[in-house]
């Protein structure tokens, strides 16, 4: 029997400088449980939130935001709007000049450059291997994620960027320490495909090439949630740790003591 997961609709509402927002309430977990409505947010960042998208936001009662991009990510978009009584917590997840130069690359649409980059699948490869890397080097990060969590920090909003990639394997860590059903982790992260959710890229106005469809189909690897990146991510933590349970006790250095707080915080 296919799984039905709660309709985007019912937990997005309409956010003008905000986007990839949702509640991940409402996913089911193993054990018959559900992520409680209200405890868990994702989003891309906040830097261009409105002031009507600033008061919805704190309107959720927001403890805490992670915010997962690095020094160059807030050089390019800005800082995050502030929400009074909100604590902003930066852990980045990637260093500030990791990939400064291939997103210059894409933002002047030097189409020579793309193509020897991102053609034949290396795009995607590309992706594979960021995810790989951010589950194996970014254990301290993640960890202090889920005892922030396990402690005071909920609700919570995490974000990045797009709110899809960092902030798509963070949400889904957290979401398989409280026992989401795996198909409902990937479904949720496959939502952030719907067009109005995408990522908008910031084009240099000098490049002729920077729109072209040649461009963006290079570009679509980067920009696409795909099951077969969040895939690399749980092949990271087998092949590592050998399985969940071991990447987050001895891993993320998660007990069982806490894994059970944060479902006393995140499920119904």
């Amino acid at each position: 029997m296919t799984q039905q997961f709660p309709p985007a609709e019912l937990s997005e509402p309409e956010l003008a400088g905000v986007r990839n927002f949702r509640d991940v309430g409402g996913l089911p977990t193993v054990d018959g449980r559900r992520v409680r409505p209200g405890r868990l947010f994702r989003s891309g960042h906040l830097a261009h939130a409105t002031a009507s998208d600033a008061a919805f936001l704190s309107s959720l009662g927001l403890h805490t935001v992670f915010d997962f991009r690095n020094a160059a990510d807030q050089r390019l978009e800005g800082p995050d709007v502030e929400l009074p009584g909100v604590r902003n917590v930066n852990l980045p997840l990637t260093d500030p000049a990791d990939g400064a130069e291939f997103w210059k690359m894409v933002r002047d649409g030097d189409l020579d450059q793309l193509r020897s980059i991102l053609s034949g699948g290396r795009g995607a490869d590309r992706m594979a291997v960021a995810y790989r890397t951010i589950i194996k080097e970014r254990t301290a990060e993640h960890s202090k994620v889920l005892h922030a969590l396990a402690e005071d920090s909920v609700p919570a909003l995490m974000h990045c960027a797009a709110g899809k990639d960092r902030a798509g394997l963070s949400i889904a860590v957290t979401l398989l320490a409280v026992g989401v059903e795996r198909d409902a982790i990937e479904a949720d992260y496959l939502e952030s495909n719907v067009k109005h959710r995408r990522y908008k890229v910031h084009r240099s106005d000098s490049s002729p090439n920077a729109m072209s469809p040649e461009v963006m189909e290079l570009l679509d690897p980067l920009f696409d949630a795909r099951a077969e990146y969040l895939a690399a991510a749980y092949e990271t933590i087998e092949e590592t740790w050998g399985d969940v349970d071991t990447y987050l006790s001895t891993g993320l250095k998660v007990s069982a003591e806490t894994r059970e707080r944060l479902r006393e915080r995140l499920l119904d």
